[in-house]
């Protein structure tokens, strides 16, 4: 298995439902920029990787413009989030977001990552914890995120149903 360092992510988060609020400084959101990933597997295009310090895991893909959309677990594996991170010359913030997944609509508060992102990577992310959010993620094609101050941005969702049904076989065998 191939060791990964850990590869930041831009722009939202929120893999396991409608974004929920949650005080985010008794645990971890995004993996610490030192944590260890061990590659699992390949599901349609995503990367499955073992945070081997949580001892969870996750999906991550980078596209052609070098934007990484990662979706894991917290650090106490209660919420999901789904992170969106770039390159580019963006200025994230904390706000409101609306996502529309192929039409379906869920609103939740974007945290913005500035910092702790190796490679200039910045972005941000949702939590969640609403089941018919990760169904909708891994059923639908295309998400479309409008920050309420920034420029709407859409995300390829191709491959998430497999990607997502790996990584819960992944974090099954991680308790196991």
């Amino acid at each position: 298995m191939i060791n990964k360092k850990w590869l930041p992510i831009t722009a939202l988060a929120a893999l396991a439902a409608c974004a929920t609020t949650a005080e985010n400084d008794d645990f971890d959101v995004l993996p610490k920029s030192s944590a260890t990933f061990v590659e699992w597997g390949e599901a349609e295009g995503w990367d499955i990787l073992v945070d081997t310090s949580r001892g969870t895991c996750l999906i991550e893909r980078v596209d052609t413009n070098g934007t990484v959309v990662q979706m894991g677990l917290t650090s106490n594996a209660e919420f999901g989030y789904l992170g969106v991170f770039t390159q580019a010359d963006v200025s994230p913030k904390d706000n409101l977001v609306h996502v529309s997944l192929d039409g379906k609509q869920y609103y939740g508060d974007a945290e913005a990552q500035t910092s702790k992102l190796k490679n200039g990577y910045k972005g941000g992310y949702i939590l969640a914890n609403n089941q018919n959010f990760v169904n909708d993620v891994m059923k639908k094609y295309v998400m479309s995120v409008y920050p309420e101050d920034a420029n709407t941005f859409d995300v390829s969702l191709d491959g998430t149903n497999e990607a997502i049904k790996q990584a819960r076989q992944c974090n099954a065998e991680q308790t196991s």
